[in-house]
C-alpha cells in the first residue's frame, strides 16, 4: 500500500465528513477519498452495522470503505455530539444516507449547520428526491422493480433485478459528482450548498433509452432477454467444450471482416446480408448455421479468431474469476484490502486513470474508531466513550 501522505492527489486537503452505512453513501465517500480527500467516517460504537453482513451483503464494507478514517461515538452523548461538531467545523463536505429526518433528529441536518458553517457542503442521498414519493423506504430492489429496470433485465413476466446494486453504486456516483461541481462552484461564490441524490432517480436515468425508444418507435419495448437487437450477431455461443463466449458485429465493415476471419465465404457474398438491417431480418436463417458452426470449435479457438479480426467478444465469467484477471492484474485494477479474518484480498480500484495514475489503497479498511483518539485530539475534544470494539473490521 502506498503512503498514507502521499500528496499528489486531485483532492488534497478536502475533508468529508460521513455518515453513512450500506453501498450509496459509503460508494460516495469511497470516490472522494480514492482521489485523495480526507473522508472521516462517524460510525455509532458497536460499528457500523453493514461491517456486520451476510450473504450477499458480505463483501459491502471492505468494498466500498478503504481510504477513510473511523471515528466511534455515542452522538446521544454530549462529548460525542461536540467531537462530532467540531469535526464538521473543519470540514469541507457533510454526505449522509439515513432515512428522512434522522439527521434532523440530532441536529445534523443541512438548514442546522448551514446556519454556523455557511460554506459547507452537505449531500443528502436518499431512495427519492423531493416529491410524492420522498419519504417512502427505498432499497436498490425497490427501485429497480418500480424504474423498469427489473422489467428490462428479466424474462417477461420474470422481473429480475440487475446482479448488482448497480443504484447504489451509481447514485453514490452521481452524489460525487455533485459534491466536485458544489466545490468548484463555492470558489466562485464562497458559499455552500445542499446536494440531493436519489435511488429511485438514478434507476430511471438507467432505463431513460428504453423510454425514448418506446416513442420513437411506436412500439412496446421487450425486457433485454425477448428483445429484438439493433444488431444480427450479438449473442452468447456456446463452444465445443461447453464454454461460452458472446461475439458482436456491430458495423457492415465489421461483418466483412467477421466473414474474412471465421471463412464464411458464403455468408459475404450473399447481397441479402450486406447491410446490418437485412441481417436483422435475416437472423433466422443464418444464426443457426453459425451456432452450429461456432459448436465445433473451442472456445479459446473462438476468441483467438475474435481478438485477431477485431470484433467485440468477452468470455462468459462469473466474478470470482475476476482476481485471476492478466488485465485487472497488470493495469492496476485491483488493490488490496484487509477482510474481517484479517486475510488479504485483492478488489476493483476505481475505473478511472488520471495522468497516468490509478488510484489505490493508501489507508486500509478501517477497525471501528481506529481513528477516534487521533481525530479527537486534532480537535481538542476530550471524548469520553470506549471508541467501540477495538480490532473488529
Amino acid at each position: 500500500m502506498s503512503d498514507e501522505k502521499n500528496t499528489n492527489l486531485p483532492l488534497q486537503g478536502v475533508r468529508v465528513i460521513e455518515f453513512v452505512h450500506m453501498v450509496m453513501g459509503p460508494t460516495c465517500g469511497l470516490v472522494l477519498a480514492d482521489l485523495g480527500a480526507e473522508v472521516i467516517k462517524i460510525e455509532p460504537e458497536s460499528g457500523d452495522n453493514t461491517r456486520r453482513l451476510m450473504g450477499s451483503g458480505a463483501g459491502y464494507w471492505v468494498t466500498y470503505n478503504r481510504n477513510k478514517k473511523s471515528v466511534a461515538v455515542d452522538l446521544k452523548s454530549e462529548s460525542g455530539l461536540a467531537l462530532v461538531k467540531k469535526l464538521i467545523a473543519s470540514a469541507d463536505v457533510v454526505t449522509e444516507n439515513f432515512r428522512p429526518g434522522a439527521m434532523e433528529k440530532i441536529g445534523l441536518d443541512y438548514e442546522s449547520l448551514k446556519a454556523v458553517k455557511p460554506d459547507l457542503i452537505y449531500c443528502s442521498m436518499k431512495g427519492f428526491l423531493p416529491g410524492p414519493y420522498e419519504n417512502r423506504a427505498a432499497l436498490d430492489e425497490v427501485v429497480q422493480m418500480m424504474s423498469g429496470l427489473a422489467y428490462m433485465t428479466g424474462p417477461e413476466g420474470r422481473p429480475l433485478r440487475a446482479g448488482a446494486s448497480v443504484n447504489d453504486v451509481m447514485g453514490g456516483m452521481f452524489a460525487a459528482i455533485g459534491i466536485l461541481s458544489a466545490i468548484i462552484e463555492r470558489g466562485r461564490t464562497g458559499k455552500g450548498q445542499l446536494i440531493r441524490s436519489g435511488l429511485y432517480e438514478n434507476s430511471v436515468f438507467l432505463v431513460g433509452q428504453h423510454m425514448a425508444q418506446e416513442r420513437i418507435t411506436g412500439k412496446a419495448v421487450a425486457p433485454m432477454p425477448n428483445r429484438v437487437s439493433a444488431w444480427a450477431v450479438y449473442d452468447v455461443f456456446t463452444a465445443k467444450d461447453d464454454e461460452q463466449v458472446f461475439i458482436g458485429v456491430v458495423s457492415d465493415t465489421q461483418w466483412q471482416q467477421f466473414c474474412e476471419g471465421f471463412g464464411l465465404a458464403d455468408l459475404a457474398n450473399d447481397s441479402s446480408l450486406a447491410l446490418n438491417n437485412q441481417r436483422v431480418k435475416a437472423r433466422d436463417r443464418f444464426m443457426p448455421y453459425l451456432r452450429e458452426k461456432f459448436a465445433t470449435m473451442s472456445k479459446a479457438e473462438l476468441m483467438a479468431l475474435c481478438e485477431k479480426t477485431g470484433l467485440p467478444f468477452a468470455p462468459i465469467k462469473k466474478p470470482v474469476e475476476l482476481f485471476d484477471d492478466e488485465h485487472l492484474l497488470n493495469s492496476g485494477g485491483l488493490t488490496p484490502v484487509t477482510i474481517q479474518n484479517g486475510q488479504k484480498i485483492d478488489i476493483p480500484a476505481l475505473p478511472l486513470e488520471m495522468g497516468g495514475r490509478r488510484f489505490g489503497t493508501r489507508l486500509d479498511v478501517p477497525d471501528i474508531g481506529s481513528h477516534t483518539d487521533e481525530l479527537a485530539e486534532q480537535a481538542g475534544v476530550a471524548y469520553t466513550g470506549n471508541h467501540g470494539l477495538a480490532g473488529v473490521r
